[in-house]
């Protein structure tokens, strides 16, 4: 892991999973159960990482700002739908306008729990448990409906020529 401070957050969050679900077994129990949790912590982390960058990615061709400044692509890409806009090229607004529409258009065909999951933990960037207690379900129902979405997203959009 390149960033000592994410590798930190793991190791916590670790050891509060260990401290919260295992305080109850015997002391020689607890190393392998850290490390049990620590590899799927950091699983965790990789693949959620590795979803939002994709997702940066394809939003971030949206982005009229600075290079270091943040921008919503949704703000960005309703100002690129403004009539009075000045300086789009009108061929690259109405791209803009056909893409988010697709994308808008393949969110509403996923399932209701998976369109919830997948804009609760990637738009809304919650974690896996805030998210879990936000839809009133379990951590591994979370995981398992955001990466349903991820693939069904992949699949309509590939579908429509849109590539990540």
């Amino acid at each position: 892991m390149r960033d000592p401070e994410a590798g930190l957050d793991i190791v916590q969050d670790s050891m509060m999973k260990l401290a919260e679900k295992y305080a109850d077994r015997p002391v020689e129990e607890l190393p392998m159960l850290f490390q049990r949790i620590l590899q799927n912590t950091i699983r965790d982390w990789y693949r959620r990482t590795r979803v939002r960058n994709t997702w940066t990615t394809l939003f971030s061709s949206f982005s009229q700002g600075k290079d270091d400044e943040e921008v919503d692509p949704l703000e960005t890409l309703q100002a690129a739908a403004d009539p009075n806009g000045q300086g789009i090229n009108p061929s690259d607004r109405l791209q803009r306008i056909q893409t988010l529409e697709t994308i808008e258009e393949a969110l509403s065909k996923l399932p209701a729990r998976q369109r919830e999951a997948f804009l609760l933990r990637y738009w809304e960037e919650l974690d896996v448990a805030e998210t879990a207690e936000a839809m009133g379900c379990s951590e591994g129902s979370v995981k398992t409906h955001c990466s349903r979405a991820t693939h069904a997203l992949a699949e309509l959009l590939k579908a429509k020529g849109i590539s990540l």
